[in-house]
């Protein structure tokens, strides 16, 4: 049995803050190496950093993080772009500790509410850029989340998204195995081809968008995270044994071997995509056809 997504945040949610981030970074994904980070902690923040530049973030900007995790990016967008960033998620726990973090740090300009991505409690235009990061791999119907994407920007509006790529439909049997061995794992029923990406995009209405293989800025994280859980996973083993921890959190850290042995295999990369709603917003731009 595989877990959902509110399930495998909530069992592992422990193991990321173990691991992964501290009390001052609450990211959940992976980092970003280049000239501006050259150590995990940095890389992790820097991510933020790549995506805020991609999307051309401004002071004053409306940001909504769809899959906003521990809110990383919230409050980074708050402190380093002056923007205001509304995060959603799901996860129940994920918004609660949110709301923790905004009150200890007394940070005004980010909201955070439980909700669904691919059905937004929002007014159509409400945001000029909307922000995921490793979240939309999550998505049962990608299209869907595209769409609602779609109708909450304003016109001009940026959607931007750092995700994870399969590398084609199918790839090789072996691929295709450890991408299972990875994927169900995390509560990712399967990841799309970067031409999948770029058609849900043109099909909800975005007129241009692009994908870029920023895989050699990530690699060092994804490497960092397979050396970590393969040495975890004797342990982890034995404490299953135990029931000191239970089958989501171990199959997390196999999932997480997987991943990395998936890239070296050829089945996937990490992409960054950048998509522009119409200035003039997509009704006048029908009827004018």
């Amino acid at each position: 049995m595989h877990p959902d997504v509110q399930t495998y945040y909530e069992q592992t949610s422990f193991d990321y803050r173990a691991i992964w981030n501290n009390r001052d970074n609450l990211a959940i994904h992976f980092g970003y190496y280049d000239e501006h980070a050259g150590k995990h902690q940095d890389a992790l923040q820097n991510m933020n950093r790549a995506l805020a530049d991609l999307a051309g973030v401004q002071a004053g900007e409306r940001v909504l993080d769809a899959g906003c995790g521990m809110g990383s990016a919230c409050f980074w967008l708050a402190a380093q772009r002056h923007a205001h960033a509304t995060g959603i998620s799901i996860v129940a726990s994920q918004i609660s500790a949110c709301l923790r973090t905004k009150a200890k740090r007394r940070v005004e300009d980010v909201t955070f509410e439980q909700a669904d991505y691919c059905h937004m409690p929002f007014a159509d235009g409400s945001f000029d850029v909307v922000w995921a990061c490793e979240s939309v791999c999550h998505a049962a119907e990608k299209m869907d989340f595209f769409r609602e994407a779609f109708r909450v920007l304003r016109p001009g509006g940026r959607l931007v998204m750092a995700d994870f790529i399969r590398a084609a439909r199918p790839v090789s049997s072996h691929g295709e195995d450890l991408l299972t061995a990875w994927l169900r794992p995390w509560a990712i029923t399967d990841i799309d081809t970067a031409g999948d990406y770029l058609e849900y995009a043109r099909c909800a209405g975005f007129q241009t968008a692009d994908m870029r293989d920023v895989t050699p800025n990530v690699g060092i994280s994804l490497r960092n995270l397979h050396d970590l859980c393969t040495k975890w996973l004797p342990y982890g083993k034995i404490m299953r044994f135990f029931r000191i921890v239970n089958d989501v959190r171990l199959n997390n850290v196999r999932a997480s071997i997987s991943q990395y042995e998936a890239l070296q295999a050829g089945a996937w990369f990490y992409g960054m995509l950048l998509a522009k709603k119409p200035e003039r917003g997509i009704h006048s731009a029908l009827k004018s056809d």
